[in-house]
Order: structure tokens, then C-alpha cells, then sequence
């Protein structure tokens, strides 16, 4: 009886450690948590298509919106631990919603296995065309005579234009709609065609926009200009002293995944980051690469829940709900 316990544990310890040595050896699961079209999505494709050429197996981008992120995240944190399913996400995902949900189906720093942060990114400030305010000065006035009555779009509640923007408000004492969608891109859609009137949104998808006069930019909402809208100031230098709020992203697995699968994961991405192609790309919309170890991440990540559990509480931005 014995020896065939000790034959069975043999056994399933050399399975796994096979399967670890074979990795990969099928297509990986690339989760997306929002949908298709918006920054995380575009970013995910651009790391994914790489990733898929130095592993030699398909990448597949898989799109799964709602909830603010959770969904996908949820998906990511409850499959199986075996490096096949991965998530990027960004801050507001990984450290604003634990704040924002009361029943959260997973914890952020129990339930994943960090592989690593992948770039920081400031805002943008923008608005339509016929919105009569050319600078951030003009539409504080503009905010204060109509109370209520500019709307501003994000991905979400509890999304970074969210955040963007119950900062924004608190801190000038002023009063917008706001108007949470599934995700950047639509928000972005429902601005340029004048739906909405104002939105705190990611660079990569705006900055063309902005080329394009298809939107009037205001500032940025960093700590210092970026050099991908250098003609922008940010908030702060536009008269808003103390404002500061930029976006991040990270890659991780679910919690359980074997080490040395993580391991190679966050070699194969750190190798990725450092390509010219790819940091030409995210440069050109003012993020910058971070990259890092699994353990810098995980800290950092703990430093964030905490900071934005502060900042949640003080902006009182309301509980999204179950």
C-alpha cells in the first residue's frame, strides 16, 4: 500500500516537473479584462504577439469586460495554475476596486502569482471641440456656472478616468456628471462625436485623436509633462497645485503557478520591454516602461492598495456594489 502511495506522489512529481520542462507546449490564454479596442487591450496584443513569437505557441487575447476588470481578473484568479492563463491589468483593477466592491471574488495579493509591472502612464485631459474652455482655468469657471451639466466619461467606476475626475472636482470644489462605461474606448467614441463633453483618458489612444483635431487637449494629469504632448501642461502647472494621478499596468498568473513557469514568463516579458519596437511604441504616447522583478511588483502593488484605499475613501467615491 505504501509503495504504491510513494508511486502515485513519484509519479504526479515527475508529470509536473515534465510538464514544466515542456512548457509551453499549447496555446496560453492572454485575459483581457476589458474590451476590445481600449489601451489594455492594445497593449496586451502588442506584448501578446511578441510573446507568442519567442514562445512558439499561439497567444490567444481573450477580451472579458464587465465589473470594472473583476471578470477577467476573476477568470484569471480561479484558472488553473499551470502558466496557460495570464491577465494584464491596471491600477484601478489591481488597487482601486478592492475599495470600491464589497464582495470581491478574489484578493488581489493572495489570489495572483506577479510576474511583472509593465509600463506607467499619465492622463490626458480633454475635451470636445465646442466645449468653450481652452485651458483648465476656463473649464473650472465653466464647471462652477453650470454645476452638474458637463458630463465626463471613463471606463468605469473606480476606473483611472474616475478617478481622474473625482479628484479633479474635490480639489476645485465643483460639481460634473459623470458617465462610467464599459471600458475607455466607447467613452472615448461618445466624446469626439459629443455625447459626452469631458474625459480623463489614457495617452495611446488619445494622443491620436488630439493629432487629429478631433479633440481639444487641456493638460496632463503626471507630475511632469510628457514628452509625448510636450506642448501640454499638466494639471497642477495649469493652476491645480497638488494634482497627480497616472495609470499603470502589470502581468500576473494565477496564484499556485509553478516558479520556474514564472520564471520564464518573466524573462520571455522582460526581454519583450526592452525591444526597440515596443518601447518606441509606448513612448510615442509618454508611458514609460518599468518592467522589474515578480517581488518588486508585489510590494509595490501593496504600497497601491493601501494608497488608493486612502484616496477612495477621501474623494468619496461610492462603493460599486456587490
Amino acid at each position: 500500500m505504501y509503495k504504491y502511495l510513494f508511486l502515485l506522489t513519484f509519479l504526479s512529481i515527475a508529470n509536473s516537473t515534465l510538464a514544466q520542462d515542456n512548457y509551453p507546449n499549447k496555446p496560453i490564454r492572454f485575459v483581457v479584462p476589458f474590451v476590445a479596442g481600449g489601451p489594455t487591450d492594445i497593449q496586451g496584443r502588442m506584448l501578446g504577439e511578441k510573446l507568442a513569437q519567442r514562445l512558439g505557441q499561439p497567444v490567444v487575447i481573450d477580451n472579458r469586460g464587465g465589473a470594472g476588470g473583476n471578470i477577467g481578473m476573476e477568470i484569471t484568479a480561479k484558472a488553473l495554475p499551470d502558466g496557460y492563463t495570464l491577465v494584464i491589468a491596471t491600477v484601478g483593477t489591481w488597487a482601486v476596486n478592492p475599495h470600491l466592491y464589497k464582495n470581491m471574488p478574489f484578493d488581489v495579493l493572495k489570489d495572483f502569482a506577479p510576474i511583472l509591472q509593465v509600463s506607467t502612464s499619465p492622463g490626458v485631459l480633454v475635451v470636445h471641440p465646442s466645449v468653450k474652455a481652452n485651458n483648465v482655468k476656463e473649464l473650472i469657471a465653466l464647471a462652477r456656472e453650470q454645476p452638474g451639466k458637463l458630463n465626463y466619461g471613463s471606463s468605469g467606476v473606480g476606473g483611472f478616468g474616475h478617478i481622474c475626475g473625482e479628484l479633479f472636482t474635490a480639489m476645485t470644489k465643483t460639481k460634473m456628471t459623470h458617465i462610467p462605461y464599459k471600458s475607455s474606448a466607447p467613452s472615448l467614441t461618445d466624446v469626439i462625436s459629443g455625447q459626452i463633453q469631458v474625459l480623463f483618458n489614457n495617452m495611446i489612444s488619445t494622443v491620436p485623436h488630439l493629432k487629429g483635431n478631433r479633440l481639444r487637449g487641456l493638460a496632463t494629469t503626471g507630475a511632469k509633462r510628457s514628452p509625448a504632448l510636450a506642448d501640454l501642461p499638466t494639471i497642477a502647472e495649469a493652476g491645480l497645485t497638488g494634482y497627480e494621478n497616472s495609470s499603470w499596468s502589470a502581468v500576473s498568473a494565477p496564484s499556485g503557478t509553478p516558479k520556474p513557469v514564472i520564471a520564464r514568463l518573466h524573462k520571455e516579458f522582460s526581454d519583450i520591454l526592452k525591444l526597440p519596437d515596443i518601447q518606441a511604441r509606448h513612448s510615442e504616447v509618454g508611458a514609460q516602461i518599468v518592467g522589474g522583478s515578480p517581488e518588486q511588483f508585489h510590494a509595490y502593488l501593496k504600497a497601491e492598495v493601501a494608497k488608493f484605499g486612502k484616496l477612495v475613501k477621501e474623494a468619496g467615491i461610492q462603493s460599486a456594489g456587490g
